[in-house]
Order: structure tokens, then sequence, then C-alpha cells
């Protein structure tokens, strides 16, 4: 591709204007993953079966460690479930308004059952490496689905605050144990007459190291993150105090700064995850 970095749409409002890589490489698919956005304003359209049905052959197509299989997805369309979640999630308006919820579930619950169906022994489900293994697949699968979704023009968000009250979402999609929920998915078409920004990320020195891990280079690459977040800030009109890093760094401060999932380790023995 002959395009420069310095004129790639795609690249200038992903890197907000500075250390923009070159664009030689990039190709169609790359380029629509750079489009990505979440939207948080969805048309009352339906997601059609057939829709919900690719968007899930992409999310089968990840990796899967040891083909385990190792997660589970339930699609919530009903307007009454979709409000509870919302409050579970913490009041947010478009988990209720989407026409489609994806609920993403670590799920050890069905290997514990298919080694109980062969009279087998089941007990590395009870380690966390099986639990984060199924965390992983999880989170492999839905973002191969979230991709799918907007190459068919949905828009999504992912919804982390399912971990806020995870019991409660246990109990409200009848999930057994050793089955959790590690976070939801808005799935829905747009709103144009509310839309979504693509948001900047940091320089890629940020986040790329070469042959070994460096922290303290990382300083001048974060500045830079935080003049283009200020500029994103305003652009949006979003009333953000401080700074990328201060903002990060308030929501990371301590427990109360983490809307309930503090006590995630207890929840998640209160769902049956043993986690030696």
């Amino acid at each position: 591709m002959s395009t420069s970095s310095g004129s790639h749409p795609g690249l200038l409002a992903r890197y907000g204007q500075a250390a923009v890589p070159a664009a030689d490489a990039l190709n169609p698919f790359i380029e629509q993953l750079l489009t990505h956005r979440s939207v948080r304003a969805f048309m009352p359209d339906p997601v059609s079966e057939a829709q919900l049905a690719a968007i899930v052959a992409a999310a089968q197509s990840a990796a899967s460690s040891s083909n385990l299989n190792l997660w589970s997805v339930v699609a919530v369309r009903d307007a009454g479930t979709r409000a509870q979640l919302a409050e579970c999630a913490g009041g947010q308006a478009h988990v209720r308004e989407a026409p489609l919820q994806l609920v993403w579930l670590a799920d050890l619950a069905r290997l514990r059952r298919v080694a109980a169906q062969l009279d087998r022994a089941s007990a590395g489900l009870d380690y966390t490496e099986l639990f984060l293994t199924a965390v992983i697949d999880t989170a492999l699968a839905a973002q191969n689905a979230a991709a799918a979704a907007e190459s068919l023009g949905l828009g999504t968000v992912y919804i982390g605050g399912m971990r806020n009250r995870p019991e409660e979402v246990a109990r409200l999609l009848v999930l057994p144990p050793e089955v959790f929920a590690v976070f939801g998915m808005c799935v829905g078409t747009p709103d144009p007459a509310q839309p979504a920004a693509v948001k900047p990320r940091p320089p890629q020195r940020v986040v790329l190291h070469h042959e070994r891990y460096a922290l303290d280079s990382q300083d001048e690459g974060i500045e830079a993150y935080n003049q283009a977040m200020a500029r994103f800030y305003a652009e949006q009109k979003m009333n953000v105090h401080g700074s990328w890093a201060v903002h990060s760094a308030k929501r990371i401060a301590g427990p109360e700064s983490l809307s309930g999932r503090e006590r995630l380790v207890e929840a998640l023995h209160a769902l049956g995850f043993r986690l030696r």
C-alpha cells in the first residue's frame, strides 16, 4: 500500500496524530479493525438470527487452548432481562437499550460434565490455570465476534460491569456452578444521530518492545498520549478532569474504585470455582 502514515485517516484517528506508524502493510481487514469504536447508542432494529450465527461462527474460529472450548455465550434479547442486566452492570442505559446483549462466559461446567459422563477425573479444573485459560479463550472468541459484528455494519461495546454483581448475573441467566460472566457485549445498529468516535491509543513505543521489556522508556510516549487524549476529550466535549494518566490512576486507587469487583475472588468461590 502506498498511502503514507501521515495521510492515512485510520492511523491518524487511532494514534491522535502523534507517532503514527507507517501504513505500508495495511490491508482492508486491518483498516476495518482501525475503525473500531465503542458504540453506546443503538437503533431498535433487531440483530437477525443469521447475523448472530455469523458472529458466533467468527467467535468459534478464534484460537482455543488445546481445543478445550472453555467458553460459552448467552444471547439476551428479552427487554426485561436486558434491563436487569443493566442494573447489575451499574445502570448502564445502553445495556438496556441495545437490541442484543451477548454475555460471554468462562465455562468449566461443560468439561466437568463431559468427564463425569466418561467416569473420568476432572481435578485439573480445580486449578487457576484452567480458569485463566477459560477467561483467555472467552476474550479471544469475543474479540473475533466484535470484529465480525462490525464487518456486518453493527456496533458493539464491551460491558465489564457484568463483573460488578456476578452472582446476580448468574441467577438471571441460570448459570450452573463453574460458569462465570466475564463481560457482556452490546450489539446493534449504531444510531447515526449519536455517532461514536475512534479513541486514540498510546504510541506504539509504549506497548511494543524489541527483544527486552523497557519500562522507563515509556514515559515520553505516555506524555504524548496524555496530550492526544486531552485533545480527544475536548473534541468529544467529555467532562474528564486531568490527563489520561490521572484518570487511569483514579481507576486503580483502591478497592473503592473497583465497582464491587474487589470481592471477585469471593464471588468466584460462591460460583463454584476452587482456584487452587
